[in-house]
């Protein structure tokens, strides 16, 4: 099957589209046959009713998608027949990193499952001095852990060739000492003005180069805040004339991002 799309490789089996992915850590890579195990068995088993022989998908979070076949069940875990490998060609070319300010509600569950869509790299929530949320460490860890599984449904829905990670929630300063370490350091700014820089700087972003969007709450950035993204080297973006939800303005310049930086 050399040189051809595997997933369409035999007639009569079910096409990519049709199939159910999973991922798995690199570890659980044991060719020719990889081991999944935890909840997802459960899931493949019991939920799903996937039966013996039955094809599926999986990526190992480096970059690499297998075709497989189910083997069998033990106890706890299932073994998977490896009948293909192929490099994974679904990340973006940069590292994008979404630094979002914590909003109210569910909406950081869309944010997270959209942007994962979009190929972002890494969410970063912030916690903010508008920010109407406030969490306690006991509620910050379960959150992060809802917000993880939020991201792995994501990347499987979409066929990501890894899993992007959703840190704890960190302050302002301890986010921008890691936006620091970026190539690129963007922030949209209700009252930045001037359309065709933004144009510019977006333009000047090249693949390879880690870029980092930082997004405030509902109220929007403190002017100090926005002060502080500056002098650790962020460029003020506008996203139009119109005032955009927080929800939708760190969507809107990953969707900008993804068609500039998109290898097609």
């Amino acid at each position: 099957m050399a040189g051809m799309n595997f997933w369409h490789a035999l007639d009569g089996e079910q096409g990519e589209e049709n199939m159910q992915h999973f991922f798995v850590t690199t570890d659980r890579v044991e060719k020719p046959y990889i081991y999944i195990e935890g909840s997802d068995v459960n899931h493949m088993k019991n939920v799903l009713r996937m039966k013996t022989g039955e094809r599926l998908s999986v990526s190992d979070g480096d970059n690499h998608k297998y075709l497989c076949r189910i083997d069998g069940y033990g106890e706890g875990r299932a073994a998977l027949e490896i009948l293909e490998e192929e490099t994974a060609d679904t990340e973006l070319a940069s590292k994008i990193y979404l630094f979002q300010g914590l909003p109210k509600g569910d909406k950081m569950d869309l944010i997270i499952q959209k942007a994962v869509e979009l190929g972002v790299y890494r969410v970063v929530p912030v916690a903010m001095k508008r920010c109407v949320v406030r969490l306690d460490a006991g509620k910050a860890e379960k959150k992060a852990a809802r917000w993880n599984e939020i991201a792995k449904g994501a990347a499987k829905q979409s066929g990501r060739g890894r899993i992007p990670a959703v840190s704890r929630v960190l302050g302002l300063e301890e986010a921008l000492a890691l936006a620091k370490k970026l190539d690129v350091l963007l922030i949209p700014y209700e009252l930045a003005e001037g359309m065709e820089h933004t144009r510019q700087v977006i333009g000047a972003i090249r693949p390879g180069q880690s870029v980092g969007i930082i997004i405030g709450p509902e109220g929007g950035f403190e002017k100090e805040e926005v002060a502080a993204a500056i002098s650790t080297g962020a460029k003020e973006i506008t996203l139009g004339r119109r005032i955009l939800r927080t929800e939708t303005a760190g969507l809107a310049v990953l969707s900008v991002l993804m068609y500039h930086l998109e290898d097609t």
